[in-house]
C-alpha cells in the first residue's frame, strides 16, 4: 500500500510521490528506523523521520523516531544529564563563630613563576600560594611556599599558627601534601614524648575524592587571589620577597570585602568585613581617631573594646547568618536516583564514549543505618 497525495505532476521520484505505508509498531519498521539511525550517524528525531519519509510513510513515525533516538545507547551516553540535588545545608563550622580561623580550610594555588634574584640573567623558578580560609568569617590568610612538599606545608602551617592562632579543625582536599602532613603529625604524636609541648590539637578532615564543590569556600578564595594577581603582575616576575609582600597586600584587600550586600542608604553602618573580626576595622581604611575623654580609665576602655567586639558578633548573627539562609541556586532537585537505576559514571580523564556504566545498589551498612533511623528518628 502506498500513499496517494497531490504530487502526481511533480518531477520527484515515484517513491517520494507515493511512499510505502508502514505501521510503526511492526518489527520491520523498527529495524528500518534503527538502520537509518546508524547510517545517518545518529541524527535527531526530526532528521531521521524526514529522511525515512522520502521512501516510506510510517504511521506514528514521529513517536517511533523519538523512541529510537532515546533508546540508542551512544546517544544516551553523550546527552546524559547529571542528577542535581537541591542545595544542601551549611555545616556547623560556617555558622558558629567563636574566633577567627578556629575552623579553617586550606588549598594551594599556582604555580607562579618568580625570579631567583634581581637583575639580568635571573632564573625563573616555581612557587605556590598556600591559601587559608576561615570558614565562619571568610577571612583569608596567604602564605608563599617554595614547593609542594609536606615540609613546606608544615612550615607554612607554623607561620599561619604564629600569626592567626592555632586552629581547631582544618579542612582540605586529598592532596598528597595535606595527607603527608597529617601522617607526619600523627607519627610525631605516636611517639613517647611530652605531648603537652608538641600536641598541635588540630583535627584534619579531608573531603571525598572528586568532589571539589565540598571545598567551594577555599576554591572561591583561590579564584579571588588569582583575579588580583593577574591584574597586578601581568608578565612581571617578582622575587620571593616581592611576591610575599604582594600577597600580603592582596590578603588585606580580600579581607576588606563586605560580607553582606550593600544598601543605598547613606545612614547605614559600615559594611561588615572579615577584617572587623581580625583587627576591629577594615584593613584598607584609615584608623579612627582616639576617643579623648577626661574621665576614662582602663576598666572603662576595656568595657568599650568588649562592647565593640560584641557589636561585631551581633552583626554577624543578625546580618551575615540571615543572608546565608537563602539558596542562591539548586533550589529544586532535578532527577532522582533509585535502587537498580542504570547510570553513567563520569570520568573527567576519559572521553564520554569511554565512560563506564553502573547500577545503583544499596549496601548492607546503609540499610542497617536507615532501619535504625526509622526506629529511632531522634538519634
Amino acid at each position: 500500500m502506498r500513499v496517494g497525495g497531490r504530487l502526481n505532476n511533480s518531477f520527484y521520484d515515484f517513491n517520494v510521490k507515493h511512499p510505502v505505508l508502514l505501521n510503526s509498531s511492526h518489527i520491520i519498521c523498527k529495524l528500518l528506523f534503527n538502520m537509518y539511525h546508524i547510517r545517518l550517524l545518529h541524527p535527531g528525531p526530526e532528521l531521521l523521520l524526514a529522511t525515512i519519509r522520502h521512501h516510506f510513510y510510517p504511521i506514528g513515525g514521529r513517536n517511533l523516531a523519538k523512541k529510537v533516538t532515546h533508546q540508542c545507547v551512544k546517544c544516551c551516553r553523550i546527552k546524559a544529564s547529571t542528577v542535581q540535588p537541591m542545595m544542601g545545608n551549611l555545616p556547623q563550622q560556617r555558622l558558629h563563630l567563636e574566633f577567627s580561623f578556629l575552623d579553617s580550610g586550606v588549598d594551594y594555588a599556582g604555580p607562579i613563576m618568580i625570579a631567583d634574584r634581581k637583575g639580568r640573567g635571573c632564573r625563573l623558578v616555581k612557587c605556590f600560594i598556600c591559601v587559608f580560609v576561615c570558614l565562619a568569617t571568610r577571612a583569608v590568610h596567604l602564605e608563599l611556599v617554595s614547593d609542594l612538599t609536606k615540609d613546606a606545608f608544615l612550615s607554612a602551617m607554623n607561620r599561619f599558627i604564629a600569626r592567626r592562632g592555632k586552629p581547631r579543625n582544618v579542612f582540605s582536599d586529598n592532596g598528597t601534601t595535606f595527607v603527608g602532613a597529617f601522617n607526619e603529625l600523627a607519627k610525631l604524636l605516636s611517639q613517647d614524648l611530652n605531648l603537652s609541648a608538641i600536641d598541635p590539637g588540630i583535627n584534619f578532615s579531608f573531603i571525598p575524592a572528586y568532589t571539589p564543590h565540598f571545598g567551594g569556600l577555599w576554591e572561591s578564595a583561590v579564584k579571588s587571589v588569582k583575579h588580583h594577581l593577574r591584574r597586578i603582575l601581568g608578565l612581571t616576575n617578582l622575587t620571593f620577597e616581592e611576591m610575599a609582600t604582594c600577597l600580603i597586600q592582596v590578603e588585606a584587600v580580600l579581607n576588606s570585602r563586605p560580607l553582606t550586600p550593600l544598601s543605598n542608604d547613606p545612614s547605614d553602618l559600615t559594611p561588615l568585613t572579615p577584617a572587623h573580626f581580625l583587627i576591629g576595622r577594615s584593613l584598607v581604611m584609615l584608623p579612627h581617631p582616639q576617643m579623648k575623654t577626661a574621665n576614662i580609665s582602663n576598666l572603662q576602655r576595656f568595657r568599650r573594646v568588649e562592647y565593640l567586639k560584641q557589636h561585631f558578633w551581633t552583626r554577624f548573627t543578625h546580618e551575615y547568618i540571615l543572608w546565608l539562609q537563602e539558596r542562591t541556586k539548586w533550589r529544586r532537585s532535578s532527577g532522582e536516583l533509585k535502587e537498580g537505576t542504570l547510570v553513567v559514571i563520569i570520568d573527567k580523564n576519559s572521553p564520554p564514549l569511554l565512560w563506564l556504566l553502573g547500577r545503583i545498589v544499596i549496601s548492607a551498612s546503609w540499610q542497617r543505618w536507615h532501619q535504625q533511623r526509622r526506629r529511632h528518628p531522634d538519634t
